[in-house]
């Protein structure tokens, strides 16, 4: 059994209403130390650093370590380790890649 009721539509008044943006100045300050310290951790790990391959791939290290670190409650108490745990693995998968180039390179060597 199909029923078809007609409905009649009707819109009530308009509501608008304003958002204004929560002020944080604690979390604005916390931001501005967060981007320094990645900035002195960062010059002191390229100030550290001979081998200029590296040099992207520690920057890369320094913006994913503040953004994880962002989120959490303490970022400038995470920071610091997560950076170093970064730099650990970029320079681990510099020098694995290293190890495959020098694979490869002897791989073409005997077959040319």
């Amino acid at each position: 059994m199909k029923t078809n009721n007609r409905l009649n539509t009707r819109f009530g008044p308009e509501t608008r209403f304003e958002l204004k943006p929560a002020v944080a100045p604690f979390r604005v300050t916390e931001e501005t130390e967060l981007e320094r310290l990645k900035n002195r951790l960062l010059n002191e790990a390229l100030a550290k650093t001979e081998d200029v391959q590296l040099n992207t791939p520690l920057r890369r290290a320094a913006n994913e370590a503040a953004a994880v670190a962002w989120v959490s409650r303490f970022p400038l108490l995470l920071f610091p380790a997560l950076f170093e745990e970064k730099v650990r693995a970029a320079r681990l998968q510099l020098q694995k890649q290293r190890q495959v180039r020098a694979r490869s390179q002897a791989i073409f060597a005997e077959a040319a």
